[in-house]
């Protein structure tokens, strides 16, 4: 499993706690952005908060390790309200900020009008893919992944042949593609396997992806009904639903990076995590920035993985772990398509 599956483990425990809706700085003092000598990156979230234990700390991550890296001054503003997306996105761009680094798909509409405003900053979209059929500004990126490998693991280890998964709002179109790869995933290994997907539709973007009540009460149903192994995907909420299958004894797999190290609670019974690897991801983009490299092909794709099983390696069978390396290649070198589309239909 190790071979294939490296792990970047760059992850801090705990984020830097900061006041929401204000720049929040890692450096002491303001920094003269539009400075030539200085290099400053700025980071606006979504709604989910920047210590979400998943998709906004992981690329908070990057950008601190660009600010160790490569000599950064970093700041993030918290999102609060959806309404504040543009003013949020500006106060960097006024202030001469050289990349903009705004985290998931709601904030994709206003980064690009951003991307035409602040025509001297770079800007990477995370998880915003560009519809390259139309034209994409030079100075925006999307850092995108291939969210649709989830689930083959599951149906390996399930007994009960019942895997549920918890995701956020299925507008999204990775959240989506978290969903529906799981489940092709799973019927890839064993067409009988039964899997329930519950996408939090029933909320607006300010709530899908930070209600961990709910994704516990979704997935402690699943378990009442015979789901052994819980897929969580979601931010917040995915991790509620994480959290309780650990709690309930029953197998769950992470999201986005290796939960492991974010979700010590659920440590016990966390047999995985389908991991973007976010935090290099932006790391590089923000690196080819500063170097005068900056792509400009209007997406860039990260890597995926699975984590490694940690404590439970040992209850992971060698068969299912050669073939999950054998799943792996064969989705590297495309013999192997889960054809599942870019966006729902």
């Amino acid at each position: 499993m190790k071979k294939f599956y490296t792990v970047f483990v760059l992850m801090l425990v705990a984020a830097m706690l900061l006041p929401a809706c204000s720049p929040a700085a890692s450096n002491s003092g303001t920094p003269d952005c539009k400075s030539a000598d200085v290099f400053c990156v700025g980071v606006v979230t979504d709604v989910g908060k920047i210590d979400d234990k998943s998709f906004n700390q992981s690329a908070w991550e990057g950008v601190k390790l660009a600010e160790k890296d490569l000599g950064a001054k970093i700041q993030y503003i918290e999102t609060t309200d959806a309404k504040d997306y543009d003013k949020n996105i500006s106060t960097f761009g006024d202030a001469g900020y050289d990349v903009v680094v705004t985290i998931g798909f709601a904030l994709g509409e206003a980064t690009t009008k951003a991307a035409g405003t602040y025509p001297n900053t770079k800007f990477i979209g995370v998880d915003q893919t560009q519809d390259t059929t139309k034209t994409v500004p030079a100075n925006l990126i999307g850092l995108v992944f291939p969210e649709d490998q989830a689930g083959a693991l599951a149906a390996q280890m399930t007994t009960s042949k019942k895997l549920g998964a918890i995701c956020g709002t299925d507008a999204v179109p990775a959240v989506w593609r978290y969903g529906e790869g799981y489940k092709a995933g799973a019927a890839y290994i064993d067409p009988a396997v039964e899997v329930t997907v519950v996408y939090h539709n029933d909320v607006g973007f300010d709530k899908t992806f930070s209600d961990p009540e709910w994704g516990a009460t979704t997935a402690n149903s699943m378990i009442d009904k015979g789901v052994d192994v819980v897929f969580g995907a979601g931010g917040k909420t995915g991790n509620g639903a994480v959290t309780a299958a650990a709690q309930k004894g029953v197998y769950a797999i992470g999201v986005d990076s290796d939960q492991y190290f974010t979700l010590p609670e659920a440590q016990k019974m966390l047999l995985s995590s389908a991991m973007k690897l976010i935090t290099p991801g932006v790391l590089e983009l923000v690196k080819l920035a500063k170097d005068g490299k900056f792509p400009t092909t209007g997406n860039y794709y990260g890597t995926t993985g699975y984590a490694p099983f940690h404590d439970l390696d040992g209850k992971v069978p060698a068969a299912v772990k050669a073939k999950m390396e054998e799943i792996a290649k064969a989705l590297v070198d495309g013999s192997l398509k889960t054809n599942v589309a870019a966006a729902k239909p």
